[in-house]
């Protein structure tokens, strides 16, 4: 089943100002039999969720023993600047969504990390659909996981698109432009020296 984006995204997919839609993130720890890590840590999915944050909430038991949570209160955003970044994300075989997130410390302010299963340790950080913005992330060594992109979410980015991305001209190169100059700079001296 397609689903179709809300009017609300399509409307401001028109103006300039970034367009703005709630999502929940779905974590999953998963143990591992394993001596130098007991478990490894993943974004798996993203779901448009409320605009109100909430705790995460734990999720029924995944596969293989794995647990999932619901990690609700992110935001996508589309800014008129990266609509590169999104075009090149759609123009994918399979367009997908991107999790920055982090192990939470001991000290950390969002809270103590937990090993009851009240919360997760990972926490995701921030949620963008831009190739570029992705790449920048992964280039400062921050964790990066790439999720299936929504319908809904597609059929919102494409409206944003439309609107905002135009391909940049290209420009005529010069062929042999460096050397064309050098020439022109030894034929002037050589007539100097004929005369």
């Amino acid at each position: 089943m397609i689903e179709r984006a809300p009017a609300a995204f399509l409307f401001l997919a028109n103006t300039m100002s970034p367009l703005r839609f709630p999502v929940t993130v779905i974590m999953q720890r998963t143990p591992l039999a394993n001596r130098w890590a007991s478990e490894r840590w993943d974004a798996i999915a993203v779901e448009l969720g409320d605009a109100i944050p909430a705790a995460p909430s734990k999720v029924v038991p995944g596969p293989a023993g794995a647990t999932q949570w619901r990690c609700p209160g992110h935001e996508i955003e589309l800014h008129p600047v990266e609509a590169e970044g999104y075009y090149l994300n759609l123009s994918a075989s399979a367009p997908t969504v991107f999790v920055l997130w982090r192990m939470a410390e001991e000290d950390d302010a969002t809270g103590p990390a937990t090993d009851d299963g009240a919360e997760p340790r990972a926490r995701p950080l921030i949620v963008t659909v831009s190739y570029s913005e992705a790449a920048r992330f992964l280039d400062a060594g921050e964790q990066v996981d790439a999720v299936p992109m929504p319908a809904s979410i597609r059929a919102a980015m494409e409206a944003f698109v439309a609107v905002h991305y135009r391909p940049e001209p290209r420009k005529k190169v010069k062929r042999n432009e460096l050397y064309e100059e050098a020439e022109a700079r030894r034929g002037d001296s050589s007539e100097r020296r004929g005369r």
